[in-house]
């Protein structure tokens, strides 16, 4: 099985990209992407955590997937909303074009360039795929009018998302993300930016990402507990996913005993040298990549 997994990774391999990462656990110890795709079949669930604008992210999250990936096999997105179920099954099973998955779908802009492979992979070996994602205009709606907002939708619009009322979440996450939203709204005082640094409602934005974090883990709870044989590769921004909080938490609240690998990938200035005090426990693995590399 390993000799397997070894051809299964060399022969997606791209020398110029492999330059760009290394991998660790943990705790900063030296690992490979062969340990991660052998460990990764001990799992129920297996985040890949990204970097949106990382290209090196984007090559690994296609090399883990077809070494992963079997016939028991999920392919999970955040990029894809639950409401644009039917489009992307309608695309797997080959009854639309391209042109329809990412119109009708509302396909991320960078869709071609960064995801398209993941989708095409699981398209060949007949793989299901999860748009994953409550739709943005929910989030949105969150953001503005907090989560009681929602009580007002339709039972057909409330179909999209998680059960209501959605748990809070947990006072780590909170403080993380707080911490990064004032750094955020310290950054665009200090620019020139025309948006007033005051105006995000920070409690309300939090209730939002909250939305995100569940209803992505409901996603993927809904679908083990139809098809408890399965095993899913979620793919979402690592924020969502490291130090197995956020949508990790949401997940085991809706699916106890749920067995959950976490890889966050990460562009570092101190690659490839694992920074202990920014890294540690990331992930069960932390993949350091090349932080010139990303995208502005």
């Amino acid at each position: 099985m390993v000799r397997v997994l070894c051809l299964l990774l060399a022969l997606a391999a791209d020398p110029a990209m492999d330059a760009k990462f290394h991998v660790y656990r943990s705790g900063g110890e030296t690992a490979s992407l062969e340990a991660i795709v052998s460990e990764a079949r001990h799992y129920d669930v297996i985040f890949l955590g990204e970097i949106h604008t990382d290209p090196v992210a984007h090559y690994l999250e296609k090399r883990l997937f077809e070494g992963i990936a079997d016939e028991k096999t999920t392919l999970s997105l955040e990029m894809f909303e639950t409401d644009t179920q039917p489009v992307v099954d309608e695309y797997l099973q080959g009854l639309i074009p391209e042109e329809h998955l990412m119109a009708s779908g509302r396909a991320w802009k960078n869709y071609k360039t960064d995801y398209r492979d993941l989708i095409e992979y699981a398209k060949l070996k007949k793989l299901p795929v999860l748009a994953a994602n409550a739709p943005r205009r929910y989030l949105n709606r969150v953001s503005r009018l907090g989560r009681e907002s929602l009580n007002d939708l339709s039972a057909q619009a409330r179909s999209y998302l998680p059960p209501l009322p959605y748990a809070e979440p947990s006072a780590d996450y909170a403080a993380k993300f707080i911490r990064v939203m004032e750094e955020s709204r310290k950054q665009a005082a200090d620019s020139k930016s025309p948006v007033p640094a005051g105006e995000m409602n920070i409690p309300r934005a939090l209730a939002a990402q909250a939305l995100w974090d569940a209803g992505m883990s409901f996603s993927i709870a809904q679908h083990l507990t139809r098809q408890p044989e399965r095993r899913v590769v979620h793919v979402n921004g690592s924020f969502h996913t490291e130090q197995h909080l956020g949508t990790v938490e949401h997940l085991k609240r809706y699916r106890p005993g749920v067995r959950v690998m976490v890889v966050t990938m990460a562009p570092s200035k101190h690659f490839p040298n694992f920074d202990a005090e920014s890294m540690k426990g990331k992930g069960d693995f932390v993949i350091v990549t090349q932080e010139t590399a990303a995208k502005k």
